[in-house]
């Protein structure tokens, strides 16, 4: 047996342990250590950091956290950019939740922000909390903020939150931004765009992403945040690379290996049965 039939021999034989143990330090290694492969910024991603960049400071814009704990990896840290870029923006920051599990995540984004921008509560930014009928509260929001927003989430009067002056509907509401596990994004757009003309901005997990691109294309949505990707290319556009980088680096370093494998797996099944052909 010569050097390259022991090579391909030990090849087609390497421990599944040894395999295992590999792509375990390939999602760990990105998440300890501070590096970037490289990732490209679609399109519809682009388009959503090119709309917030074009508002004028002090523009009220919502962030709808849409979304529970089961699928926080991909939604929260697209949240946490937006509402980053949004905050160095200087625009008014209505954040809200119509998903029942989402009042502590979306107050975890509000505490974060108003922490890192040094914002002044109810005056750059306001926590609304939850509000349980989607459709009715985005349909009284197309009319009146005050017919929804009675209060903030820790009972301050409409009255006495500063940040709601002179905003009554959608016509001063220059952006919707909706981050959801499920089908929140659509509600917003059937109701918040096509009945009022809102322009509305979908954060999803990756797997709903691609059902919602029609509606990108035809203009309904101003763009669109797909899964952890997406986090990452907007961390990217706003120099903030955080959670989602990390993530990605340790999902396209594992991938990588575990590409590599099958191909080594299959050129040393190959050699073998080419060299019994040949006997």
């Amino acid at each position: 047996m010569n050097f390259w039939d022991k090579f391909f021999e030990g090849l087609g034989k390497i421990p599944r342990q040894i395999i295992f143990l590999v792509i375990g330090l390939a999602v760990l290694i990105p998440l300890l250590f501070k590096f970037t492969l490289p990732l490209n910024v679609l399109r519809p991603v682009k388009d959503v950091y090119d709309f917030i960049e074009s508002l004028p400071e002090g523009t009220p814009v919502i962030i709808s956290c849409d979304y529970s704990p089961d699928v926080l990896p991909e939604c929260h840290p697209m949240a946490l950019a937006i509402a980053r870029h949004m905050a160095r923006k200087k625009l008014r920051i209505f954040i809200i939740t119509l998903h029942p599990a989402g009042a502590g995540l979306a107050l975890d984004i509000y505490n974060r922000v108003i922490k890192e921008y040094n914002l002044k509560e109810r005056e750059d930014i306001v926590f609304v909390g939850y509000f349980p009928s989607p459709t009715a509260t985005i349909l009284s929001i197309g009319e009146d903020i005050r017919d929804v927003f009675k209060s903030d989430y820790f009972g301050v009067p409409f009255d006495k939150i500063p940040a709601f002056k002179g905003v009554k509907n959608y016509d001063d509401i220059k952006l919707s931004v909706s981050i959801s596990g499920a089908g929140y994004p659509e509600i917003w757009m059937t109701y918040a765009n096509g009945r009022y003309g809102a322009n509305v901005v979908a954060g999803v997990t990756a797997v709903m992403a691609a059902q919602l691109y029609p509606y990108y294309r035809s203009k309904q949505f101003i763009g669109i945040l797909g899964g952890m990707r997406g986090a990452a290319e907007y961390e990217k556009l706003i120099d903030a690379k955080n959670l989602a980088t990390r993530g990605m680096n340790s999902i396209s370093l594992a991938n990588i290996f575990m590409i590599l494998f099958v191909v080594l797996g299959n050129i040393a099944y190959f050699y073998r049965l080419k060299r019994r052909r040949t006997r």
